[in-house]
């Protein structure tokens, strides 16, 4: 049976996917999409699963049940090193990276889980503040400049779909800007992006589509031309 030409183009298909940690019950059948080339958020408030999904996307919660698609394949009883070499990169909030080690050290270490990764010239054109601390230990990096190493890192292993956790934490206006820039220019170049972020004037300009995420179910689901017309819808989901 050939698949149809919009299931082409998807390289994330959830269905009626639940996770558990525990006996804690976290999502309760998360259905979304993702294309190829898109860059797609998960909104919602703290607590509301949106981090649990990009977990269990990799296969990295206690239980799951459902499906996850990742380029037409099915991927629930995959380990999560199966999953990476899929072309998925997964950015954890806390980043990730070995902080005895130098920027440098840390780009040369992963391994490749598929080709097309960025040479190290590559990642020091978009990332300059890294070429100029490349020989600076993890330890003595900026909060930003961790951040950076830390999506560098995946884009050096051939990952073609990023899953970033709130990479804007904490982080400074200068950096946060420049981290939409790198965002825009992965896009650019055909980078599927799933991005759950908390600041919402960041994401926004970014997204092709919005997830809203609440008590582990999406509620909504709104493309950037529907944007303005359901602000308000959006801002009562998210307690704006």
């Amino acid at each position: 049976m050939s698949k149809s030409p919009d299931r082409e183009y998807e390289q994330l298909r959830i269905s009626g996917l639940h996770a558990y940690y525990g006996q804690s019950h976290i999502l309760h059948g998360i259905d979304l999409m993702v294309h190829r080339g898109e860059l797609v958020t998960l909104l919602g408030r703290n607590g509301a699963g949106r981090s649990t999904t990009l977990k269990a996307i990799m296969n990295m919660v206690g239980r799951r049940t459902g499906s996850i698609m990742i380029n037409g394949e099915e991927t629930m009883q995959r380990a999560p090193h199966h999953i990476a070499r899929l072309g998925v990169g997964y950015c954890p909030e806390h980043r990730g990276i070995f902080s005895s080690l130098s920027v440098q050290e840390n780009l040369t270490l992963p391994p490749v889980v598929r080709s097309g990764g960025m040479s190290l010239e590559e990642i020091y054109t978009m990332f300059p503040n890294l070429y100029e601390r490349r020989f600076s230990q993890g330890t003595k990096l900026s909060g930003g400049e961790q951040q950076m190493l830390a999506m560098a890192r995946i884009l050096r292993t051939g990952a073609n779909m990023l899953l970033l956790d709130e990479i804007t934490e904490g982080l400074a206006p200068v950096i946060v800007e420049k981290l939409g820039e790198v965002l825009i220019a992965l896009k650019n170049k055909g980078l599927t992006i799933v991005l759950v972020e908390q600041n919402f004037h960041f994401a926004a300009p970014l997204a092709d589509r919005h997830y809203v995420v609440e008590h582990g179910r999406i509620v909504e689901e709104i493309s950037a031309n529907e944007l303005s017309a359901k602000q308000s819808v959006l801002d009562s989901y998210l307690g704006v």
